[in-house]
């Protein structure tokens, strides 16, 4: 790839990010309040249009129901269109409310159920008010003890759930079914691994595409082999970007081990599915306990950003080479030697060609906008989850 290629899919590059990543949030313990954090959903917004307007690569806003609920979701479209981002996955919430204590959708009683159905179906709803492409489905269904509940019923009743949900989908819309491999269920999850969650997607049909958690897999798991896998079969249709160090840390993305977020995009831009149009949701799914929340966006947007430039300078053809010629050494030495490029010049570069600050976290800083929403923000009840 020629550096004006490079050049090129770096200013094209877009990252979704999570409107909840703006609110409170903190462990099962405790959650830090901020001063500034946002009360409404048109306030996440706002503070998300600020990562876009120092980035230049985060236009979209995910949306959390029903933390985000509003009277009109296409006047809340039009404020985001208004600040220059646009709103993205419709994320659905079946795991905070007390009669999904044994479930939501594989839950045995089936009043449950159908509570959670609808719920997913209201999600569709508003995002044809929205125009949102992709419903985003984490279930945090399962089991804690042996014996507590039919495993294999359980699976029925999700598959069920899903087809329902999967038929009133637009033509144009998706669903984007995430795994987790524990918590808050111990003994079983309904669907722990990417094999559940392509297993149920090849069932529904094409608008059916699993999602990658970073955080969601056992120690030591190749998560870039799973990209693979999935890219091969045209299944991989969103990413939720976190770093680990033990379990679902959902700490800044690239900040636990940058080389694995390096290798993921090596076999993103491989694949030739860094394009918008290749139809994969490049998120952030964080959370900012004792960090600044518009900050710790902003880096995480340039941390991916980084690994991208990176893996845009593989050199493909040397790369190729080695590997068919055995030389086991040379083709790890092609990956390494661009995992130690500092890109950072060339980022600031393509930064200065965009119109934006070479930058962006001291010019954020420069801004002024922290200390105004701090004095602006006063009273009202600020978005967060309670623990």
């Amino acid at each position: 790839m020629t550096g004006v290629d490079i050049r090129a899919a770096l200013r094209a590059q877009q990252i979704e990010v999570p409107s909840w990543a703006y609110g409170n949030s903190g462990t099962r313990f405790k959650v830090f309040a901020q001063p500034g954090v946002p009360r409404t959903p048109e306030e996440k917004i706002a503070d998300a249009a600020q990562v876009h307007a120092f980035t230049g690569i985060a236009p979209i806003v995910s949306l959390h129901i029903p933390w985000d609920r509003v009277d009109d979701y296409a006047k809340l479209a039009s404020y985001a269109a208004e600040r220059g981002v646009r709103l993205g996955a419709i994320n659905a919430n079946v795991f905070q409310d007390d009669d999904y204590r044994l479930g939501s959708v594989t839950n045995p009683d089936p009043r449950i159920r159908r509570k959670a159905l609808d719920h997913l179906l209201e999600c569709v709803d508003i995002m044809d008010a929205t125009g949102s492409r992709d419903l985003k489905l984490w279930f945090s269904d399962g089991t804690n003890y042996p014996g507590q509940d039919d495993i294999r019923a359980r699976q029925d009743r999700l598959a069920e759930a899903l087809r329902v949900t999967y038929d009133r989908l637009g033509p144009d819309q998706r669903i984007l079914l995430e795994y987790k491999l524990f918590e808050p269920a111990f003994y079983t999850t309904d669907v722990p691994d990417w094999g559940t969650a392509y297993a149920h997607c090849l069932r529904l049909g094409e608008k059916a595409q699993v999602v990658i958690d970073t955080g969601h897999h056992a120690p030591g798991t190749n998560i870039e082999f799973i990209v693979a896998f999935l890219l091969r079969e045209g299944r991989l249709g969103a990413f939720d970007f976190n770093s680990r160090f033990y379990a679902d840390d959902d700490l800044m993305v690239g900040a636990a081990d940058p080389f694995q977020l390096f290798r993921i995009m090596h076999e993103i831009v491989r694949a030739d599915a860094l394009r918008p149009e290749s139809g994969i949701n490049f998120m952030l799914d964080q959370c900012h306990n004792i960090e600044p929340k518009i900050p710790a966006q902003i880096r995480s947007v340039l941390n991916v950003q980084e690994a991208t430039a990176k893996a845009l300078l593989v050199d493909a053809e040397a790369l190729a080479a080695a590997q068919a010629a055995g030389d086991v050494l040379g083709a790890n030495g092609v990956l390494m030697d661009a995992f130690n490029t500092d890109v950072r010049p060339l980022l600031r570069e393509v930064r200065e060609e965009m119109g934006l600050d070479p930058d962006p976290m001291t010019a954020y800083a420069r801004s002024g906008y922290a200390e105004k929403i701090v004095a602006e923000r006063v009273g009202g009840q600020q978005a967060g989850w309670g623990a």
